[in-house]
């Protein structure tokens, strides 16, 4: 009861690592699992006389995403210095943007519950990452790993457009899904790579004003987001039925134990006392610059569950399925270049491909089995050599273990081939039909569905290789 009474009111910021060879103002490495300090240069440490150079690629991810979620380009660029206590970055202050985030607006698509709706954005920034503090190493001190500071971000802030737990998952599996299909971030939360901070308030319902806001830091999953969201909730809830104030503050959560812990009281944008990075020159980006950028970009994933559906008329369902992940894509493309059949290449993904996956815990990257693997099994089952059950369970497991073979090679190898020739298929009909005298009186009496039962048991005997088709046409003869 006390829920209906208030609406939620939720911002979140994303921070999103790119996936660049190099850090954003310096050439050492950006690529995650070194050991600790061994991807630093004097510009990760921050030695007097060491000058930044800014990274092109990371302006280039920048605009990809902006323009993938409609943002409005900001041409004319510079970089601030954020005055803010890092213990784990050297300078002392943060390179980020301020007043000309590269992005402005746009909007992030989410369905929940078959509603759809558009999550505004403020913003998208780029800023530097800062390293990592590491408190269970050593009982007695805190460790400071390096290799991570400097490491480009994209900043993505929401307007509080968000206002369930649902929503906010929604919002983040779309925008993970994106940077991944733009290849610009791996999306790896428990990695570090995308986390993300909730700004969340609650205020009675039909109130135009904001209520006063909490912000939960550094959320590493998709689950966390949402259970932290909703713990937080119904904290706010509780002291605003009881009379109390709610503190305008940082928070943080506690996974093992689903509660959350003060930080530190919130600091106002003045606390950082931004001014322009004298270090670095403000840059332009020119309409032939974003023009290149917009043509090179890939079809997005609701366009091409579109152009499925027009062009090889699959079900929203199954065009869906196949855009969720790029590799299934790139898969279900390569795979149509060897079979028209496009319908049969997306069941085999949604089937025995992802229940392989699945059981196997791997991604499609690692699968065994190239795109034309799958091509030659529908080819046998299209053209009637093997049935889709014999295809999908011996056959597949024979291809994953002999991937070199063709399928048609181990069908035949393992005497797996349909038998269509009349006089095979009618021993094993007249088998059926003679142990089951019962069964067939009640069929010549009107039972006409126990024919079902019949082919059945021929298909049993024959251990899947009698042809169904002539199975069919012998047993409606036979039994009249």
């Amino acid at each position: 009861m006390k829920n209906e009474k208030y609406q939620v009111v939720i911002g979140l910021e994303v921070h999103a690592q790119l996936l660049t060879r190099s850090k954003l103002f310096c050439g050492d490495s950006a690529s995650f699992g070194a050991e600790p300090n061994t991807h630093i240069s004097p510009v990760t440490l921050a030695h007097p006389g060491a000058l930044p150079k800014m990274n092109r690629q990371a302006v280039e991810y920048a605009v990809r995403l902006g323009l993938a979620l409609g943002c409005d380009i900001e041409q004319h660029n510079y970089f601030a210095r954020k005055n803010y206590f890092y213990p784990d970055l050297p300078k002392g202050y943060q390179i980020s943007q301020h007043t000309t985030p590269i992005c402005k607006n746009g909007y992030v698509p989410v369905k929940v519950e078959d509603a759809e709706r558009n999550i505004r954005l403020n913003r998208i920034h780029i800023e530097e990452d800062a390293g990592k503090s590491l408190h269970d190493v050593d009982e007695h001190f805190t460790a400071i790993d390096l290799n991570r500071a400097g490491v480009p971000l994209l900043e993505i802030v929401s307007e509080p457009d968000i206002h369930s737990s649902d929503e906010a998952a929604a919002y983040l599996t779309v925008l993970r899904k994106l940077v991944r299909w733009l290849d610009i971030c791996d999306g790896n939360m428990e990695e570090g790579s995308m986390r993300c901070d909730a700004n969340i308030s609650v205020r009675l319902k039909g109130a135009t004003t904001l209520g006063t806001r909490v912000e939960v830091k550094n959320l590493n999953s998709i689950r966390n987001v949402k259970r932290a969201i909703e713990v937080e909730v119904a904290r706010l809830i509780e002291i605003t039925e009881a009379g109390g104030v709610i503190r305008q503050e940082t928070r943080s959560y506690d996974a093992d134990n689903n509660t959350t812990f003060s930080l530190r009281s919130k600091e106002e944008a003045d606390d950082y006392r931004y001014f322009p990075d004298p270090d670095l020159t403000p840059f332009h980006l020119s309409d032939e610059y974003l023009a290149a950028i917009k043509n090179a970009l890939p079809a997005l994933p609701e366009q091409l569950a579109k152009k499925y559906q027009d062009v090889f008329h699959l079900t929203s369902y199954d065009a869906h399925f196949i855009c969720s992940d790029k590799s299934f894509v790139n898969y279900f493309e390569a795979a149509t270049g060897h079979t028209a059949n496009a319908k049969a290449v997306a069941n085999w993904l949604m089937g025995p491909v992802k229940s392989h996956l699945n059981d196997h815990g791997i991604e499609l990257e690692a699968f065994g089995l190239q795109p034309e693997k799958i091509a030659e099994l529908i080819q046998l089952v299209d053209e009637g050599k093997v049935n889709f059950s014999i295809a999908s369970t011996k056959i597949f497991n024979a291809l994953l273990l002999s991937p070199k073979k063709t399928a048609l090679e181990l069908a035949t190898a393992l005497n797996l081939l349909q038998q269509s020739d009349s006089s095979s298929v009618a021993a094993w009909v007249d088998e059926v039909i003679a142990a089951m005298p019962d069964k067939v009186n009640e069929y010549k009496k009107g039972k006409k569905g126990l024919i079902g039962m019949f082919a059945g048991e021929v298909k049993k005997i024959s251990k899947g290789k009698a042809d169904m088709q002539v199975v069919n046409r012998l047993l409606a003869e036979k039994l009249g």
